[in-house]
């Protein structure tokens, strides 16, 4: 077994660490290794079965950025202590080092207050690397360059996606971006005044309401009215419709009814490929995308292994393609970061179970990524728009279209404790708490960055409405008192810059 040991100022080690057991290790190329953790006053352990190189993976508190997952350089195995802030001041100036070279190369303006950050950044870590005899010092300066460091990524990655923005309009010959900017309308029918905020906002929506657990809670009793109607209302305001998930391997997600067939795999695959040919064939000519699946890799639902999620996963594709070839299929992927793989429950990283399928022939079409940011346990923490910018660049690698679903809580009231299917949002991640202005604020840094990306198609918040955000509590764009949230506001002005007609 190998096992890293990080010393921390007596200073830094914060009262509540609730957050810890979101650390874990991953290697080089990403896999995530099953990590133990031990806390021992200021020294802190991680234990996993290989003795090979890894990087840390940390929640820490960054000044004036919040507490978001920050990662060392690749670490050795040693006898020594590493000094945990110098390590993670050290990875993130590598990334942050790596990647401006790679945007200057790729032909992006760099500002010289950029390069003030980035060199003042690197002189904070400097100066603690030759003092780490004398921890508090070191870890005061390390903590300040890894202030620095944020600062710069944050202001590179902003730089990066306007400065791609502006070549995507400008290409753009109907002035609109090669993006669909969509959301989740849950169970709502908009009337008139609803109608006018999400046309002016959105150009595409997302119909959740084709679910199986919604159509069919009893066995051979579906109902698709409420469905037919948010369908027809779509169509009338030509707005493009993408449809489902169909599928949700997540905790109660499913049908109750389905799990007494889940011993008999060929009649339970059955049931599930009539399901999916029965709604393909209702919207043919209605929906052309859809997202099929989701949560398949992370799973819950009847206890269902991961051999057994992959199976009906591409088998549901490849039903859909049967029944109409023309649409496109889409599988959503929970948690992208893949820090889950932590705990030891899983084999497959989210990249190698949409490999696996694409692989198949089945006939993928894309990827979902949801990032549903400062909830658990089905949400990720935290990440700056550096990592952000890495994580899409990463899923890109896979030569597949990318759709992001979006959630970011504007509260932390507790909704319904006892629910399994609904998450919960964890202490403050955000720079300033969370609220609807930091909401607001959030959308504002990421959105144009999610659009700049190449192999982003399409971009979609995961609820309208408070009332609908069931799985994610608070993260609709309007609130109970059906108010616009300020971060509606900002989607709408985003989506007249770059979506003219």
């Amino acid at each position: 077994m190998g096992n890293l040991r990080f010393l921390i100022a007596p200073t830094q080690v914060p009262e509540d660490w609730s957050d810890l057991h979101r650390a874990y290790l991953n290697a080089v190329d990403g896999r995530v290794f099953p990590t133990r953790i031990e806390v021992d006053g200021n020294v802190l352990t991680f234990r996993r079965q290989t003795s090979q190189s890894c990087k840390l993976n940390i929640v820490w508190h960054v000044t004036d950025f919040g507490r978001p997952i920050v990662r060392t350089a690749s670490l050795a195995e040693r006898e020594e202590p590493y000094v945990l802030s110098l390590e993670l001041a050290r990875g993130k100036i590598s990334t942050l080092k790596d990647q401006l070279s790679n945007w200057q190369i790729a032909g992006l303006v760099i500002p010289q207050a950029l390069i003030k950050l980035h060199d003042e950044a690197f002189h904070a870590f400097s100066q603690a690397a030759v003092i780490q005899d004398q921890l508090e010092r070191c870890s005061e300066l390390a903590d300040l360059a890894l202030q620095k460091a944020h600062a710069a990524a944050e202001m590179l990655v902003q730089l990066y996606a306007r400065q791609r923005l502006t070549i995507l309009h400008q290409r753009a010959q109907s002035l609109k971006l090669p993006v669909s900017l969509g959301c989740n309308l849950g169970t709502l029918i908009p009337d008139s005044s609803e109608r006018a905020q999400i046309c002016q906002a959105f150009d595409a929506v997302n119909v959740d309401l084709v679910n199986w657990k919604n159509i069919e809670l009893y066995e051979g009793d579906q109902n698709w009215d409420q469905c037919d109607q948010q369908v027809d209302w779509c169509e009338k305001n030509n707005l493009l419709i993408r449809g489902g998930c169909l599928l949700d391997f997540a905790p109660e997600g499913l049908p109750d009814w389905l799990e007494s067939w889940k011993l008999d795999m060929v009649n339970f695959q059955s049931i599930v490929s009539h399901f999916i040919e029965t709604a393909i064939t209702r919207y043919t000519g209605s929906i052309r995308n859809w997202t099929l699946v989701s949560a398949m890799n992370t799973g819950g639902v009847f206890g269902l292994n991961e051999e057994t999620r992959l199976t009906l996963t591409a088998r549901a594709i490849e039903v859909a393609k049967q029944t109409d070839d023309s649409i496109q299929c889409f599988i959503r992927v929970e948690q992208p970061w893949g820090d889950y793989l932590s705990k030891g429950q899983h084999q497959l990283s989210p990249m190698q179970f949409v490999d696996a399928i694409d692989r198949l022939g089945v006939g993928l079409s894309g990827i979902d990524l949801e990032l549903s940011i400062g909830y658990f346990p089905n949400g990720s923490h935290h990440h700056d728009m550096l990592d952000m910018s890495k994580l899409i660049d990463k899923w890109s690698m896979l030569n597949l279209p990318l759709h992001l679903t979006l959630a970011f809580p504007s509260d932390d009231t507790v909704v319904n404790e006892r629910d399994k299917s609904i998450s919960r949002v964890q202490a403050s991640q955000w720079k300033t708490g969370w609220s609807e202005a930091a909401q607001a604020e959030w959308l504002e840094l990421y959105l144009p960055l999610l659009l700049a990306k190449p192999a982003v198609t399409g971009v979609y918040w995961s609820q309208f409405r408070d009332q609908d955000a069931c799985r994610f509590p608070h993260s609709g764009l309007v609130n109970q008192d059906g108010k616009a949230k300020p971060a509606l506001d900002t989607v709408t002005k985003y989506h007249r810059q770059y979506w003219r007609a």
